[in-house]
């Protein structure tokens, strides 16, 4: 019968961490609440957290799988610091992420996995179902789903393990009871993901069903949970992830420029998207190229910018540092390419699926001789567009490789982004001469924009126009090869002042909060959700803290160091070693202190506001 006894509670944000084994489905079942979430008109941010292995042995540690969401009704920065409520669909899910449930928290567990062998591998000596450990310290809500699913399929006569498969539909169907969410977004999306597979349509859509109605009719739950949509700024909204807004900044910025994308690459997680995504858009003129390796990857993309495409290829640390030398070659040709880092732990294959920032150090000079190129950096996944977008137009502007760098976190992330007009967007100009410059006896490839310092882009089959191209050294205007030492320190430092005027392109630097005072949190890429929650929370507690966080890295902005001698103190946290704060001790000669987390996973903004009340005092 109805709970007529349910009370509606309003609440004002969320955590929500689905977890179970690799063949759960807990990324498609948070994937499916997201969507929802997002409708509905919640702020959001997403943590997907999966194991790199393709399948390691159901039922053990290694092969859990998670994915948490963030909702609420007011500005979110970060997926959240722990979870408020835990779905776990198996023993060892329970074992991997019960320490990081709040104290009280929910857990809702699928009863029927903890069978002996299950726990055994967990490494359970009894059923924490069973034997109180947690309704000590948490609500517990154990619903057998894989019995409710058979019933709900009895009469479909699939197998055993298809019904079962169906189970995280259940679980999220139960959440959106709980959290009072609407059903029809998941099961249209189920029509069209089954539309060959009809049984598969019924089967899913009566477990979602399922759990929704056993929130409904069981006495057990009292209380529901609704939070109001977020007063978000006015504009076309869309959930998007960090991959999926990189790969459309890139096509903007393609048709913006009036040339044809070409992407060079090979696959490599958690850049891998990237390439999925761009070759899907045919329709836009753009052409993907799956390299045999990484070397060949670039090197095409190197090809097609001489060509005069818009030319990109993708990457995680592993694959930059097989890219290194090309990079070297693009920085000598001074062709424009827009390389992107998807930072992933390491070194070498080190943790694939998870996130870090160690690359930054290799971004800025991880190639042989004196070859700079710029540096930015995406803060959030919606902002992977703008920088991506950037990147593209600076690297045509200068005529110069440019690095983005983002990280998993970012790629595989997710939020409310606001679909900008293409009329908003900066114009991106592109000139390819087509005769030689007045009183020149022929083309020369390296006269120079006096603004930019740019050569020209001349591209293959214009009549005149004919140069030479390669890695050895060119001499200054007409682009012969030359060995004289003098030029070779001329062309040298034109290219380092090249990249230095990019500086122009940077508008002044906000601080967020006091322009001065005793504590600054410096930051870069991903960080900056966890920084920017972690002083709004100090703020709030009274504690006078700014924040600055920086986009380009190479190079900085101009007016940097004069902000940072503001300031008594100066914290960098970074998912590395200090690598940042390398650069800033170095060319500022403050001393900028570090907090240095690599553990594969974003910062909690607690480790942030207790690193801040420590070095305060």
């Amino acid at each position: 019968m109805s709970n007529n006894a349910t009370t509606l509670k309003r609440v004002e944000d969320v955590v929500i961490r689905f977890a179970g084994d690799s063949g759960d489905g807990m990324q498609l079942t948070g994937g499916r609440f997201t969507e929802t979430t997002a409708i509905v008109g919640n702020d959001l941010s997403t943590l997907p957290d999966y194991p790199a292995e393709i399948r390691a042995p159901a039922g053990s540690l290694a092969g859990v799988s998670a994915f948490q969401i963030h909702f609420s009704s007011k500005d979110i920065h970060t997926p959240g610091d722990q979870p408020d409520v835990l779905v776990v669909m198996n023993p060892a899910a329970l074992k991997v992420h019960l320490p990081d449930l709040i104290p009280g928290g929910t857990i809702i567990v699928n009863r029927n996995a903890f069978t002996d062998k299950n726990l055994k591998m967990a490494g359970y000596d009894s059923n924490p179902l069973d034997d109180g450990s947690l309704n000590e310290k948490y609500t517990v809500y154990d619903i057998e789903m894989g019995k409710l699913v058979i019933n709900a399929c009895k009469d479909l006569n699939l197998p055993p393990k298809t019904v079962e498969r169906t189970k995280n539909m259940l679980a999220l169907g139960f959440l959106f009871w709980m959290y009072d969410r609407p059903l029809d977004t998941t099961i249209k999306w189920l029509r069209i993901k089954f539309a060959k597979r009809p049984e598969l349509i019924e089967a899913n859509v009566r477990a979602v069903r399922t759990g929704y109605n056993y929130g409904e009719t069981t006495e057990t739950f009292t209380t529901r949970y609704t939070v109001a949509k977020a007063k978000l700024p006015a504009g076309k909204y869309r959930n998007i992830n960090g991959n999926y807004a990189l790969s459309l900044g890139l096509v903007a910025a393609s048709e913006k420029a009036n040339i044809p994308l070409f992407y060079g690459g090979y696959p490599i997680t958690p850049a891998s998207e990237v390439l999925h995504s761009l070759s899907a858009w045919k329709h836009f003129g753009i052409r993907t190229f799956q390299a045999e390796d990484e070397i060949a990857g670039v090197t095409s993309a190197i090809g097609a910018a001489f060509a005069g495409s818009l030319a990109v290829t993708a990457t995680s640390g592993p694959g930059v540092a097989l890219k290194t030398e090309a990079l070297g070659l693009a920085v000598m040709a001074e062709l424009p390419l827009v390389v992107i880092n998807v930072q992933r732990g390491g070194p070498s294959t080190g943790l694939p699926t998870k996130t870090e920032q160690a690359d930054l150090l290799q971004a800025m000079y991880g190639r042989n001789g004196e070859a700079p190129i710029p540096v930015l950096a995406a803060a959030t996944p919606g902002d992977c567009f703008y920088v991506a977008y950037e990147a593209a137009r600076v690297a045509i502007k200068y005529m110069t490789p440019v690095i983005v760098l983002t990280d998993g976190y970012l790629a595989h992330g997710s939020e409310p982004w606001v679909i900008p007009k293409a009329e908003d967007l900066p114009a991106i100009k592109v000139e390819h001469p087509n005769s030689i410059h007045e009183g020149d006896p022929g083309f020369m490839p390296y006269r120079r924009d006096p603004e930019s310092l740019a050569r020209p882009w001349a591209i293959p089959g214009v009549e005149g126009l004919e140069h030479r191209i390669g890695g050895l050294e060119k001499e200054n205007i007409t682009g012969n090869v030359n060995y004289d030492p003098d030029n070779h320190h001329f062309m040298i430092k034109i290219r380092a002042q090249k990249v230095a005027n990019i500086v122009n392109e940077i508008p002044p630097t906000e601080v967020y909060g006091p322009e001065s005072g005793k504590m600054l949190i410096l930051s870069w890429g991903g960080t900056f959700g966890s920084n920017r929650a972690a002083v709004d929370r100090l703020r709030k507690e009274g504690i006078e803290v700014s924040h600055l966080h920086l986009r380009w890295i190479n190079p900085l902005p101009k007016d940097l160091g004069e902000i940072l001698i503001r300031f008594e103190k100066i914290l960098i946290p970074e998912i590395n070693l200090g690598q940042l704060s390398k650069i800033i001790r170095a060319d500022y000669l403050v001393d900028a202190q570090g907090l240095n987390l690599v553990r594969g996973r974003p910062f909690r903004a607690s480790d942030i506001m207790n690193a801040v009340k420590e070095k305060l005092g």
